[in-house]
């Protein structure tokens, strides 16, 4: 693929607001068309990691939670953030004991994904995690999570039903049907 010049100019950019896990930014800009115009951008200070552990016999786990932003409940595969200055696979190794209590030997890289590009920076990575060893989660202070087991096609049913709705679990589920065949 080739690299596109940026068609963007940048005229000013102004922090409008800051917490320890994101800022946004109103930026001025002089639009691909020449015309002036506005932009903002949301900027994640982590990474989002998601993982997709498989038992041997193609079962996976889901995890329920109440997500404040969207005002319902959401179930999603195992995630959480990464530091940026930490190996994306430590922190899903760290989220998926975390979230689960699950613990796996194997580990394959999935991929990257940019979760909402047109406002946010945000990038996601994802991960298959297989033979696995169970445990008991540490879930955060903010997380009253359900953990739900499935089999790996009835997880992509609930993608393709729209009952998982969460961009990362989407793109992670799908990613691993195809390598398992299903």
């Amino acid at each position: 693929m080739t690299k596109e010049k940026n068609p963007w100019t940048k005229t000013s950019s102004t922090q409008v607001y800051d917490n320890p896990w994101v800022s946004i930014r109103h930026e001025e800009v002089i639009k691909p068309n020449g015309e002036p115009g506005i932009y903002g951008v949301a900027h994640f200070k982590n990474k989002a990691i998601a993982i997709v552990p498989v038992d041997s016999e193609l079962n996976t786990w889901l995890v329920g939670q109440y997500r404040y932003p969207l005002e319902e409940y959401s179930w999603e595969i195992p995630m959480g953030g990464g530091a940026l200055n930490v190996e994306s696979l430590e922190s899903a190794k760290r989220e998926l004991k975390e979230e689960t209590g699950i613990s796996a030997e194997s580990w394959t890289e999935l991929g990257r994904i940019h979760t909402s590009n047109s406002v946010t920076d945000e990038v996601g990575y994802m991960y298959l995690a297989e033979n696995l060893t169970f445990g008991e989660s540490e879930p955060d202070d903010t997380e009253i999570l359900k953990i739900q087991k499935v089999s790996l096609s009835k997880a992509i049913e609930m993608v393709m039903n729209s009952e998982i709705t969460d961009s990362l679990s989407i793109a992670a589920l799908l990613k691993v049907a195809r390598l398992k065949g299903i």
